[in-house]
C-alpha cells in the first residue's frame, strides 16, 4: 500500500516538474530529498526522460524531409537575395544622386515653413503686445498731462485686459510691477489735489459767501414775475451743474475739467450778472478724486477723509474773531465764510452721489447754527451802537435768507433776532436818554416866539398844536411851550421809526410789529423820558419859571399822546381798537412828570421861604410895647415881596387849551396855599423851638404884627381863584394861638374846649401849655428881680393857675 502511495507521489512531483518554471522547482526537489525513496524517484525520473527522448526522436524523424527541403529552398533564395541586394544598392546610389537636389529643395522648403510659422507666431504675439505698448504709452501721456482719472481707467484696462493677453514677457513683467506704483502715485496725486482744493476753498470761502449773499440780495430785489422763475437763477443747481454731472458720468472721461483746483478768476460783474458758486470754484479735483477712489475701491476712505477735513474747516470757520463786534465788516466776513462753506457743501451734495448726504449736511448745519447763535449773542452784547445793531440785524436777515434759499432751516436765527430786539431796544433807550438830556440842557424853558406864519407852520408841522385861540392872534406871538416839546415829539417819532426798521424782514405779522413798537415806545416814555424829565426837574438851580414851563410842556406832550397812537397805527396798519392791543402810557408819564414838577415847585418855594425865615431874629425877652409902636420884621417884608413877584409868574402864564385852561391857576393856588401853610408852621416852630426857653409877651406882640402882615398878604389875593378867606385858613392855627395869649382869654378857652363852637378850636392844649411854660420862666425871673411888684406876682400866680388847669384838661382828655 505504501509503495502505491509513493509511486503516486513521485508521479505528482514529475508532473509538477514538467509543468513548473525551472525557477520555482526548488521546493519540489526539496520534497524529494526530504523523502526516503530518493533513489526510486531518480529511477522514475530517468525513465521519464527516456520516454521524452523517444518522443522527440519520433517527431524529428517525422519532419526531417521537410527541413531539408526548406534548407534547399533557402539556399536558392540566398542567391536571388544577393542579386536583389546589389540591384537595391545600385538603385539607392542612383536615387541618392538624383535626390540630392530634391533634398536640398526640401530643406529649403522646411526652413521656409519654419520661418513662416515663426513670422505668423510673431505677428500674433505682436498683435497682442502692441495694444499693451500703445496703452502704456497713452498712460504715460495721461500721467504727464495730469489726467489721472483717464490714466487710472487706462491702467485698469492695461492690467486686467491687455497684459493677460500679451503673455509672459519681460516688459510685461516690468509694466505689471509698475502698475501698483502708478496706482499709488495717482492716488497720492489726487489726494494732494484734493488737499489743495480744500485749502483753496477755505481761503476763498469769504469770496464764495459774498457772491452767494449778493445773489440773495439780487433775488430779493427782483419783481414778482422774476421771482417765479426757477431757483436755478441763484446759481445753486443751474444748467452748468447739470452739464457737469452729465460730463462726469461719461465712460472713461474725466469729471468736469482737468484743471488744477482753486478759485477761478472772475472779473467784477454787474449785480444783474452775479456768478454762481460753480463759476467761482473748480470742483473738478473733488469729482476726480472721488472717481479715482471709487475705481480703486476706496470710496469709503475718501468719503471719511473728505467729511473729516470739512468738519475741521467748519470748526475754523465758525470760530469768530475776538474783535468781530467792533465793526460790521467783521460780522460780514464771518457770515461770508459760513455761507461760502455751506454753499460748497450744498453744491457737492447735489453734484455727487453719496460723497455727502443730507444727514451729514444737516448735522454740520446744526453744529454751525448753535455756534453761530452763541457767537452772535456774545459779540452783539458788546455793541452799544444802535446803527451797528440795526446793520447787524439786516446782515443776519440776509445771511438767513441766503442759507434758507439753499434749504437750510434758519428759524433759530430769527428767534435770536427777536432776542436781539430787546437789546436793540435797550441801546435805543440809552441813546434817546442822551438825546433827551441834550435837548433839556439846551432848552431855555421859555415859550417859543414866532414872528411869521412860516415859523408858526414850521413848529406846528413838528408838533400837533391845536389851539384855535392862538391861531387867531396876530404875529408876533408866542407858542405856550418851549423848544423841548417839538424836539421831543420829533424824537419820539424817530424812535418809533427806529423800532420799525428793526422789525422789517423778520417775518412778523402787523400785529406783532405794532405790539413791539408800542411796548418799546412805552418803555421810552415811562422810563427814559420820565427819568430825563425828573433829571430836569431835580437839577440844581432850576427856577420856578422853569418848573412852570416844564408843567406846560408836559401838558402839551400829554395831549399829543393820541397823535402818537395814530402815528403808530398809520405805519403798522393795526387799528388801536384791536383786541389785546397795547396802549401807550404817555398820559400817565407826563402826568407824573407834571406832578413831580408841581411838587418841586412847592419844595423849592418852601426852601426859599426857609432861607428868609433863617434871617428871622426875634427878641424873645423884649418888653411889652403898644401895638402902634411895632413894625413888621424886615425878613418878613422881603419874604412877602418875593412871594408877590413869584406868584405873578403864575398869573402871567399863557392860557391852556381845552380842559387844562385852569391848570396854572391850580398850581399857583396850591403853591400859594403851601407857602402860607409853610410860613405859619415855621413861625409856630419858632415859638415852640426847644432852644427858646423863655418868651415874653412883647415877643408875642411882635410875632402878632408879623402874622398880621402875612394875613394882609393872604387877603390881597396874590393868586386868583381863592374863594373868600380860604387862604387865611393857613394861618388860623397861629392866629388863634396868638389871640389866646395876647388877649389872655383863658376862661373862654377852658370853658369852650372841645366844643365845635369854640373860639380857639385850633389851639392844641399841649401847644398852649408849652408856650405857657416858656412864659412862666420869664415871669418867674421877673418876680425875682422885682419882688415888690404886686402885678407881676399876680400874673405869675395866674400863669401857674392856667398851667394847672391845662394839665388837668390834658389829663382828662387823655383819660
Amino acid at each position: 500500500m505504501a509503495s502505491v502511495e509513493t509511486a503516486a507521489e513521485h508521479e505528482r512531483i514529475l508532473r509538477e516538474i514538467e509543468s513548473t518554471d525551472t525557477n520555482c522547482i526548488g521546493p519540489t526537489l526539496r520534497s524529494v530529498y526530504d523523502g526516503q525513496e530518493h533513489g526510486l524517484f531518480m529511477e522514475k525520473l530517468d525513465a521519464r526522460i527516456r520516454n521524452h527522448d523517444r518522443e522527440i526522436e519520433k517527431m524529428c524523424n517525422h519532419h526531417f524531409q521537410g527541413f531539408v527541403d526548406s534548407i534547399t529552398e533557402l539556399l536558392k533564395v540566398r542567391g536571388e537575395a544577393q542579386k536583389l541586394k546589389s540591384q537595391v544598392i545600385e538603385t539607392n546610389v542612383r536615387l541618392q544622386e538624383d535626390g540630392k537636389v530634391l533634398i536640398g529643395s526640401m530643406e529649403e522648403l522646411k526652413q521656409c515653413r519654419v520661418q513662416q510659422r515663426n513670422i505668423a507666431t510673431t505677428i500674433d504675439k505682436l498683435a497682442l503686445c502692441l495694444p499693451v505698448l500703445e496703452m502704456y504709452s497713452r498712460l504715460q501721456e495721461q500721467m504727464r498731462a495730469k489726467r489721472y482719472y483717464p490714466a487710472l481707467r487706462t491702467l485698469e484696462q492695461l492690467e486686467h485686459t491687455c497684459l493677460p493677453r500679451a503673455g509672459q514677457y519681460r516688459f510685461c513683467s516690468i509694466m505689471a510691477e509698475n502698475i501698483p506704483k502708478l496706482r499709488t502715485l495717482i492716488q497720492d496725486t489726487a489726494m494732494t489735489q484734493l488737499r489743495d482744493f480744500l485749502e483753496s476753498i477755505r481761503k476763498h470761502s469769504d469770496k464764495i459767501g459774498e457772491t452767494a449773499i449778493k445773489q440773495a440780495q439780487l433775488q430779493r430785489s427782483l419783481d414778482s414775475s422774476v421771482t417765479l422763475q426757477p431757483r436755478a437763477l441763484i446759481g445753486r443747481r443751474g444748467r452748468k451743474e447739470a452739464a457737469a454731472v452729465t460730463e462726469s458720468s461719461g465712460e472713461g472721461g474725466s469729471p468736469l475739467s482737468e484743471q488744477d483746483s482753486g478759485i477761478l478768476d472772475v472779473e467784477d460783474e454787474e449785480e444783474e450778472d452775479v456768478p454762481g458758486a460753480q463759476d467761482l470754484v473748480d470742483f473738478s479735483p473733488v469729482y476726480r478724486c472721488l472717481h479715482i477712489y471709487t475705481v480703486l475701491g476706496l470710496r469709503d476712505v475718501f468719503e471719511n477723509y473728505y467729511r473729516k477735513q470739512r468738519r475741521k474747516q467748519a470748526r475754523l470757520v465758525l470760530q469768530p474773531h475776538s474783535n468781530m463786534h467792533e465793526t460790521l465788516e467783521g460780522y460780514r466776513r464771518y457770515f461770508n465764510q459760513i455761507v461760502g462753506f455751506f454753499v460748497v457743501e450744498d453744491h457737492i451734495l447735489h453734484t455727487t452721489q453719496g460723497l455727502v448726504n443730507r444727514a451729514y449736511v444737516e448735522e454740520l448745519w446744526e453744529l454751525a447754527l448753535s455756534k453761530i447763535v452763541a457767537a452772535l449773542r456774545t459779540h452783539s452784547s458788546y455793541c452799544d451802537d444802535p446803527d451797528l445793531v440795526l446793520d447787524l440785524k439786516n446782515l443776519i436777515v440776509l445771511f438767513a435768507d441766503t442759507l434758507q434759499g439753499y434749504g437750510f432751516p434758519v428759524s433759530q436765527l430769527f428767534d435770536m433776532l427777536l432776542e436781539m430786539r430787546e437789546q436793540y431796544g435797550e441801546i435805543l433807550l440809552k441813546r434817546w436818554n442822551i438825546t433827551f438830556r441834550q435837548i433839556l440842557d439846551q432848552d431855555n424853558f421859555s415859550p417859543i416866539p414866532v414872528s411869521t406864519e412860516q415859523e408858526y407852520r414850521q413848529y406846528t408841522s413838528q408838533f400837533p398844536l391845536q389851539d384855535p385861540e392862538l391861531e387867531k392872534l396876530s404875529f408876533p406871538k408866542k407858542l405856550p411851550f418851549s423848544e423841548f416839546v417839538p424836539k421831543a415829539y420829533c424824537q419820539l417819532k424817530e424812535f418809533i421809526y427806529a423800532c420799525l426798521k428793526y422789525s422789517e424782514d423778520l417775518h412778523l405779522s402787523s400785529t406783532e410789529i405794532d405790539d413791539m413798537i408800542r411796548k418799546s415806545t412805552n418803555l421810552l416814555l415811562t422810563r427814559t423820558l420820565s427819568n430825563c424829565l425828573q433829571y430836569a426837574i431835580k437839577k440844581k438851580n432850576v427856577g420856578l419859571a422853569e418848573l412852570v414851563q416844564v408843567i406846560i410842556n408836559t401838558t402839551h406832550l400829554e395831549q399829543s399822546c393820541h397823535f402818537l397812537e395814530e402815528f403808530i397805527t398809520n405805519i403798522t396798519n393795526v387799528p388801536p381798537e384791536t383786541a389785546n392791543a397795547t396802549k401807550l402810557y404817555g398820559t400817565a408819564t407826563f402826568k407824573d412828570a407834571r406832578h413831580a414838577a408841581e411838587a418841586e415847585i412847592y419844595t423849592s418855594l418852601n426852601a426859599k421861604i426857609d432861607q428868609f425865615l433863617q434871617l428871622a431874629d426875634y427878641d424873645w425877652m423884649s418888653a411889652a410895647q403898644s401895638s402902634g409902636g411895632l413894625t413888621t420884621s424886615d425878613y418878613l417884608v422881603d419874604l412877602i415881596t418875593f412871594l408877590r413877584s413869584t406868584f405873578s409868574v403864575f398869573t402871567n402864564l399863557p392860557g391852556m387849551p381845552v380842559e387844562h385852561a385852569t391848570l396854572p391857576g391850580k398850581v399857583a393856588q396850591t403853591a400859594c396855599m403851601s407857602a402860607c401853610k409853610h410860613i405859619s408852621t415855621s413861625l409856630m416852630q419858632l415859638l415852640l423851638d426847644p432852644e427858646v426857653r423863655q418868651i415874653s409877651i412883647g415877643a408875642l406882640h411882635q410875632l402878632n404884627v408879623d402874622l398880621k402882615e402875612c394875613e394882609s398878604f393872604a387877603r390881597a389875593g396874590p393868586v386868583a381863584g381863592f374863594q373868600g378867606d380860604t387862604l387865611l385858613l393857613a394861618f388860623s392855627d397861629l392866629r388863634q394861638l396868638l389871640d389866646l395869649f395876647t388877649q389872655w382869654d383863658w376862661s373862654t378857652y377852658l370853658a369852650d374846649y372841645g366844643k365845635s363852637t369854640c373860639k380857639y378850636l385850633r389851639v392844641n392844649p399841649h401847644t398852649a401849655l408849652a408856650l405857657l411854660e416858656k412864659m412862666k420862666e420869664t415871669s418867674r425871673k421877673n418876680v425875682v428881680l422885682a419882688q415888690f411888684k404886686k402885678a407881676d406876682r399876680d400874673r405869675q400866680k395866674l400863669i401857674d393857675a392856667v398851667i394847672k388847669q391845662l394839665r388837668n384838661l390834658i389829663a382828662q382828655h387823655h383819660a
